[in-house]
Parts: C-alpha cells; structure tokens; sequence
C-alpha cells in the first residue's frame, strides 16, 4: 500500500522511542503510517529476537500502525553498501512514502548513524529508473523518491531543525514504549541490567520529550534534522 509517512529504524523500539508521537500525530490527520525496521534486533542483551517481535506486534496495535515490516538485515553488521541499498530501494518502492523518517546523523549505537546513511542513499536511488528491483510478485517496479527525508533525534544531543508537537499524543508513545518489556525498566525482570533498562534512561525519555516540547511552547515534543531547508506556503503556518 502507498503510504504518507514511513518511519525507518535500525532496531525494533527505535521509531517508538523516538517518532511515534509523530506517527501518532500524521494518522490522526488522516495519514497513513507505516514502520520498516532493518534489523530484529537480535544482539539486544535482554529478551530474544521472537519476544522483539511480540513486543513490536503490541506496539504496533497501540500505535494503529498501517503496515510494518521487518527486513532481517544482520543486527551490528548490516553494511551502507549496494546489497543492502537494494534492500530498502525494494521497501521503498513497495511502500511509495512521501515523507521518510529514519534515524539519527550519528548517536551511541554505531547502527543508528550508519542506518540515516543508508536511509539517505537509498531514498535517492530509488527514484533512478535504472536501478532495476522486483515487487513481491515478481514483477519489476516503478521508480519512487521521497518528498523529503528527516532524522529523528535519538540519545545523543543534536539541535533540532523543527520539532513536532506531540503532547496529544504522548500517552500512547508512551504506552507504545513499554510495550517493550523486555527491554526498558522492570523491577520484576531476573536479566542483565543494561543502559536502556534503568529508571534513569526512562527518566532520559520523558525529559528529552519534555524539553523538545519547551522549544515550542508545548508540553511535549520530537525533535528532527532535515537534509535541505524546510518551505512553507504560508507563514502563519508555524507555531
């Protein structure tokens, strides 16, 4: 299906932790929504790659996801080259998105900057005609760009080009969070304690949230770069 905005992620619980506030925000605008994860997230020290996929599975009901798909790219290994370029040219054509969001320039995770690259490039070769990729039902498919691509902001500090009112939506962010129990903070969990997996990191979600939101005199917000300046028709359009 053609979508409006389609949110790319490294890892499942990337896009949760940081744009589906904006998700949320486009599908109560009518839009349609949709979620490509690269990888299952399988060197993840907690949970396993089938109780990621439980838990994107909830997320994605309490989102009111579209579509979302996974395309199996090697968690830590997946590589910015011509293979994995075709893999995504192939979802973006499948899924023809106006708006891309993807993840962070550069962050902790070496995954995250190296997945905004990928995301970058492929966002471009996908509208070259030459470039030759086949639909699921084997037939070739028609060339797609994206209007315009964005980067979500992730744990590392990166000043925002814009930043998305989300406050309406951020109970359900929030929920679609926790969504992944195994991953961020449970006090009746018995597995290794990790970064994310702190009361401290949770705190780190709802202030980063918070001070986007300040930026713009709202209570909660998503910050993004963008890759080229941002038009508006009309300037009362902004708030």
């Amino acid at each position: 299906m053609k979508l409006d905005v389609l949110a790319l992620g490294a890892h499942p619980d990337d896009v949760e932790m940081s744009c589906s506030g904006t998700l949320l925000a486009a599908a109560a605008a009518g839009k349609t929504i949709g979620i490509v994860d690269f990888t299952r997230g399988e060197l993840g020290t907690r949970g396993t790659p089938q109780t990621r996929a439980e838990e994107s599975e909830r997320a994605n009901l309490i989102l009111g996801i579209d579509v979302r798909e996974n395309l199996g790219m090697a968690d830590g290994f997946f590589r910015n080259d011509r293979e994995h370029q075709l893999i995504l040219v192939a979802a973006l054509r499948r899924y023809q998105p106006d708006v891309v969001l993807c993840n962070a320039i550069h962050d902790r995770h070496p995954d995250h900057g190296r997945a905004a690259q990928l995301a970058t490039d492929a966002c471009f070769l996908s509208g070259l005609r030459m470039i030759e990729t086949l639909g699921e039902d084997g037939q070739p498919q028609a060339p797609w760009r994206p209007r315009v691509v964005y980067h979500y902001i992730q744990d590392r500090q990166i000043a925002p080009d814009f930043v998305v009112d989300i406050t309406a939506h951020w109970p359900k962010k929030w929920e679609s969070i926790q969504a992944y129990k195994t991953q961020f903070h449970d006090p009746n969990s018995q597995e290794p304690a990790t970064y994310l997996s702190t009361p401290a990191f949770s705190d780190f979600m709802e202030a980063r949230a918070r001070e986007f939101g300040h930026l713009i005199g709202a209570e909660y917000g998503e910050g993004f770069t963008r890759e080229r300046p941002i038009g508006v028709r009309e300037v009362t359009e902004l708030i």
